[in-house]
């Protein structure tokens, strides 16, 4: 999708997009890893659980990664019971273990004494794994590094034997967050069979999480080889789980100045939409891409959102004009921990949501009155 077709699409803003047609071009890698290693892919709908994509992925993925009751129980329905579904958390509750069992395939239990706590509850029809922390930091923003100091998410190898626990059936970790390489991948997984040679053989499955971008065949080349080598040497399934590499790319919040005035020589730009709908922009202090922003222009504007929060701010952009009421811009890449983390502070609404797919757009979710009404009526 070109930037002008994108802002003349919704009928009204905010609006959130999602061009299926880029899924599919991720698709089309998967695929080809899947061909190539024999490698298996969950998709992690944590990053966006849009039942219009999760069944579109089903043409290539083989089930989802989860990591709650609920988005368990929404894979279960999307997939009709013909999927993997793999549960990763650190928030496992007595009340829910029954049914998170019965509606799984693998549970990776994040730490021993959890593993210990519902062992005596394990069905058998579905796989225990453990998730480890292998303790090396690929990320230098301590809020997205699963290996940080004092990690709740996993098994510190330094506290494991050479030889896993008895009944567990499959390995889990997660290093990497928005990685283009797989060289973080190939020192975690040489770090693991170091310490684990002789028990991956007796294991089912590996699970070497997510986190890692790609659009290209040249970029898995590394992967497909990992896979490969994995599979040969110790004849396991293998497992991958992006989200973000699936959605991140293919994902456009749609919005409308709606007021413009200067500050202090600045221009300042008002937007119909907010940080509330995209939250990790106000999370971690982080400047969206503008599909219209002309680096070299003449002219800047800070963009701002519609709420009351002061630092409800998308950052200072440059345009080759001055922006006007009336104008409407496009965040891209906003595919991923959007839509999911949305809130309606201020009682603002969600955006409606569209997706285009073979240049036909279609309005696919709108909320309303009714709906805010619905979350606070006592």
């Amino acid at each position: 999708m070109q930037a002008h077709e994108i802002k003349d699409i919704p009928q009204s803003t905010p609006a959130f997009l999602i061009d299926k047609d880029k899924v599919s071009q991720t698709l089309h890698y998967l695929r080809l890893l899947k061909q190539r290693s024999q490698c298996k892919v969950l998709f992690s709908i944590k990053s966006l659980p849009l039942t219009a994509v999760m069944k579109q992925t089903l043409t290539v993925v083989d089930g989802f990664s989860v990591s709650s009751l609920f988005e368990l129980r929404l894979a279960r329905e999307v997939a009709s019971g013909r999927a993997d579904l793999h549960v990763t958390t650190p928030g496992l509750k007595v009340d829910e273990f029954d049914a998170l069992a019965t509606l799984s395939t693998a549970i990776s239990f994040n730490s021993l004494e959890q593993y210990r706590q519902f062992k005596p509850f394990l069905k058998e029809d579905f796989s225990p794994g453990l998730r480890v922390n292998p303790e090396l930091s690929f990320v230098e923003d301590n809020r997205y590094d699963p290996c940080r100091a004092f990690s709740k998410l996993g098994v510190p190898l330094s506290q494991l034997s050479a030889q896993l626990p008895e009944g567990i059936e499959g390995l889990h970790f997660h290093t990497l967050f928005g990685s283009h390489s797989f060289q973080p991948l190939q020192q975690t997984m040489a770090k693991i069979e170091a310490q684990f040679s002789a028990s991956l053989r007796a294991l089912k499955w590996i699970n070497l999480g997510g986190g890692y971008l790609f659009d290209s065949e040249e970029q898995i080349a590394p992967l497909i080889d990992l896979v490969t080598q994995i599979k040969r040497q110790y004849a396991l399934d293998v497992f991958i789980e992006p989200g973000n590499g699936i959605v991140g790319a293919a994902g456009f919040l749609v919005a409308t100045v709606i007021d413009c005035f200067l500050r202090e020589g600045k221009t300042v730009a008002v937007l119909d939409t907010s940080v509330n709908h995209n939250p990790e922009v106000f999370e971690y202090q982080r400047k969206p891409l503008l599909i219209e922003e002309v680096l070299t222009g003449e002219h800047s504007a800070i963009l701002v959102g519609c709420t009351c929060l002061a630092g409800d701010i998308f950052g200072e952009y440059r345009f080759n004009k001055p922006i006007n009421v009336g104008d409407r811009v496009t965040f891209s890449h906003v595919g991923a921990y959007s839509l999911i983390k949305s809130n309606r502070f201020n009682g603002y609404n969600f955006p409606d949501i569209y997706t285009f797919d073979d240049s036909t757009v279609r309005k696919i979710k709108t909320y309303d009155y009714a709906h805010y009404r619905e979350q606070w009526l006592t």
